[in-house]
């Protein structure tokens, strides 16, 4: 510790005030996505505008600029001209900015955007509703964010993720098993590490940000190439190498740990590489986190190689693998142990991986096709072994739990795309995705002893090797009917060949633009299969194991969205959307109970006991969310958002139950400031805060007598979800210092990211506890400082 501390001493001492950077990107017609040669790229931060146009493949580069943020002007003949502010220019890496002009509606106007609100607007042209885009520097920035995407839209809207031990996202009161991941156009499994089957999030992301380019969040009613999700998309993207320079990057921090990133240009036809390691520091400095005293093991891998533009088009190569591993000792596991208990052993290892190849090929001057093959493969183990009589000379052990789940996906996803006209633009595609699923898990929780041995049986409950195949063909369409009035269009049609059900669900959103306000109205159809553990779940009927789940109808969703979007001042935003979902088909038992499939996904397990399910369990999720939003300005940036929804079921008793995703509301204040400091003003100190509120989880009380009697958790599920945690609250503060060198391309930053600086004690659960042999509440992570270092050369 300190060798490293020294290390960065030296490099503070070897950096001084900041000279120049440079700008540069391509600019595309945001229709057709072509490059448009000619375009005029204008600096307009300094007294003596500099200015360049773009060549024949729509590039341009400014060099020697300044450092800081920098704004620039994008313009083109019969275009919208646009602005772009807030540019990071620094002295270790070239800032790229790839801008897309919109034709003129009307060919003799000049229209002139200011693209201060431009995170507002989804990169999706095609997405009317419920969407935004991120990019990196909201992912590193925020306070609180561990660096990760999924806890970054915990601050949007409509999203509630009250959890510090994991990033699952729950879009106004879904499931977070209803989310789609999609990475370069193509689905993924979840993204994280030590995730489990069936569920999307984990307690650590796999994903790097420093490789991501903007992305978008869509939370309902998404475009028609969306589609097997009910909840809502995260389309992540990732960005290319440097092209003209090799850049390395260097980085340290307690959650996403010690990194290394390396790109530059490849080959003769502007290709590129970028690749980056990263490796768990948690693991190499000893300690737990989030929630545990275990050791956690992880580590991944990114890439991104673009071959440049040949004849044959453009072709790029991209991947992500992780892998992780924790072992639970129950004699070194503390009392408060979120993922443990003192009287077993437990052993996880899960892995993660995507790797994919893309190709784009111009078709005519306003038309391309895309086309995506690739193969993901996600899996995880989990052996169990319990002390029985422990501590006492009767001590044994018995293996309790175990389970092998292995997931693979092999896709084909191909896409065209044409500009039609400067008023409409249409495109149309099919993604087919096959599934091979291998499922293995045995248990003795709640069994009896039938064979005599004095132990619980260890049962199996899942133990299939299935494939089977989704196919989603779509089309969809962009119409500018007026100059304020744009429709986007589409039908998605959904296949599955397990029980060769066919849906075909329609899709439409509508904006209306009155200057500084913009009016939007939304409807989308959508379907999702059950969670496959739960869809491949056995039932033992007459000694013989019989998936009985295996012919469920997907669950289907209407959503309605209306909302209204107003630029309030400069740099200031304003939006209000008030949404409807109506949730039908969802499984639920034959026999009157309380039980839902619309109630699973938010831990690392299912129920293994829920068979013979039928469609006729129904819910809904209704609310208004509000955002107030000053982007990135003068110096500093503010973001308030509050929603106020509910969330229900009905099991097959008919009984209306509030979900455990209900928590009522969700309020974020976030607030950041820079301050320039240095004898040329060109460093900056940064200063971030977050303060979150959130209604407590809805969870179903235990039933203490009966856990008692059984010596395992009987829950009261006559009354499930009756009963609410306390509100979640918490408070982070992120302090951080920016240095550009003078004569050098380097940059370093430095933050401490003080995490819960109050040390609430927000509610994990409450549980039963085998060794007390009483309900025991268990506490969400307290005070916790996170720490970083960025060198960029």
């Amino acid at each position: 510790m300190r060798k490293l501390i020294f290390v960065v001493f030296v490099l503070c001492c070897i950096v001084t005030n900041a000279q120049t950077g440079t700008i540069k990107g391509q600019i595309t017609d945001k229709q057709s996505e072509s490059p448009l040669p000619g375009a005029t790229i204008e600096l307009l931060s300094e007294a003596e505008p500099i200015g360049v146009v773009t060549d024949y493949d729509g590039y341009f580069r400014l060099e020697d600029i300044p450092v800081g943020r920098q704004t620039i002007r994008v313009s083109f003949i019969g275009f919208e001209t646009i602005t772009m502010p807030n540019i990071i220019v620094t002295s270790g890496k070239d800032a790229v900015v790839n801008v897309s002009l919109i034709e003129s509606f009307a060919q003799l106007d000049e229209v002139i955007i200011t693209n201060k609100n431009a995170k507002a607007k989804a990169i999706n042209k095609l997405a009317s509703v419920s969407a935004r885009q991120f990019g990196v520097e909201e992912v590193t920035r925020f306070s609180g964010g561990r660096s990760d995407v999924g806890r970054l839209a915990a601050n949007f809207a409509g999203v509630s993720s009250p959890d510090d031990s994991r990033n699952d996202i729950v879009i106004r009161g879904n499931s977070p098993t209803g989310l789609l991941w999609r990475l370069e156009g193509v689905p993924i499994p979840s993204p994280n590490h030590f995730s489990t089957a069936g569920t999307t999030g984990g307690p650590v992301s796999a994903l790097n940000p420093n490789l991501l380019k903007n992305s978008d969040f869509i939370t309902s009613a998404f475009p028609s190439e969306y589609g097997n999700a009910i909840g809502g998309v995260f389309d992540l993207g990732l960005r290319k190498g440097n092209m003209d320079d090799y850049e390395f990057t260097a980085q340290a921090s307690a959650f996403t740990g010690l990194e290394a990133m390396a790109e530059g240009p490849l080959g003769k036809n502007r290709g590129s590489f970028l690749v980056a390691g990263r490796y768990s520091l948690i693991s190499l400095v000893g300690g737990g986190g989030g929630g545990t005293s275990a050791v956690p093991n992880y580590s991944d891998l990114s890439f991104n190689v673009d071959f440049g533009n040949g004849k044959l088009g453009n072709f790029s190569l991209f991947g992500i693998l992780g892998n992780s591993d924790i072992e639970f000792l129950g004699d070194d596991i503390e009392e408060d142990d979120i993922f443990a208990a003192e009287d077993e052993n437990a052993f996880v290892e899960s892995g993660f991986g995507v790797v994919g190849l893309k190709h784009q090929i111009s078709i005519s001057e306003n038309s391309f096709l895309r086309t995506i093959i690739s193969g993901s493969l996600s899996t995880n183990t989990y052996e169990e072994d319990r002390f029985i009589e422990k501590n006492t000379p009767e001590q044994r052990i018995i293996r309790y739990k175990e389970s092998d789940n292995n997931e693979t996906r092999f896709t084909f996803s191909t896409m065209f795309n044409s500009k039609l006209s400067k008023k409409s633009t249409l495109r149309t595609g099919v993604l087919i995705g096959n599934y091979g699923v291998e499922l293995e898990d045995r248990d003795r929780d709640k069994q009896e002893d039938n064979d005599g041995d004095g132990d619980p049986d260890l049962v199996v409950f899942r133990d299939i090797d299935e494939n089977l195949s989704i196919i989603e063909p779509y089309i969809q369409g962009q119409f500018r009917l007026t100059e304020k009035l744009t429709l986007n269009a589409g039908i998605h049609g959904q296949y599955s060949t397990l029980n060769e059900q066919f849906v075909i669900e329609p899709r439409a959103g509508l904006n209306y633009k009155m200057g500084n306000h913009q009016l939007s109205i939304g409807y989308g159809l959508h379907h999702q299969p059950v969670p496959l553990p739960l869809l491949f779940l056995n039932e033992n009927v007459n000694g013989e194991l019989l998936q009985t789940n295996k012919d469920l109808d997907f669950v289907r969703s209407n959503h309605y969205v209306l909302g209204y979007d107003v630029k309030i001042s400069d740099g200031w935003r304003g939006k209000i959307e008030v949404y409807y979902q109506d949730i039908d088909n969802a499984g639920v038992e034959p026999f009157p109970s309380s039980y839902s499939t619309l109630t699973e996904g938010a831990d690392f397990s299912f129920d293994n006991d829920r068979v013979s399910l039928v469609n006729e369990g129904t819910g809904f999720n209704q609310g208004v969310e509000l955002t107030l939003e000053k982007f990135f300005s003068k110096g500093y940036y503010g973001l308030v958002t509050a929603s106020f929804f509910e969330s229900k079921y009905e099991g097959s008793d008919g009984i209306e139950r509030n979900t455990p995703f209900n928590n009522g509301q969700v309020i974020n204040f976030l607030a950041g400031k820079e301050v320039k400091v240095g004898k040329e003003k060109k460093n900056a100190l940064l200063f971030d805060t977050r303060l979150t509120f959130s209604g407590g989880r809805y969870f179903t009380p235990v039933n203490l007598e009966s856990s008692q009697q059984a010596g395992f958790e009987v829950l009261q599920e006559d009354i499930a979800f009756s009963e609410q945690y306390d509100d979640y609250f918490r408070w982070d503060v992120k302090f951080g210092y920016k240095i550009n060198s003078k004569s050098k391309k380097q940059s370093h930053q430095f933050y401490v990211d003080l995490q819960n600086v109050t040390n609430k004690t927000n509610v994990f659960e409450r549980r039963y506890n085998r060794v007390t042999n009483q309900i025991d509440q268990v506490d969400q992570t307290g005070f916790f400082p996170d720490f970083g270092y960025k060198f960029q050369f």
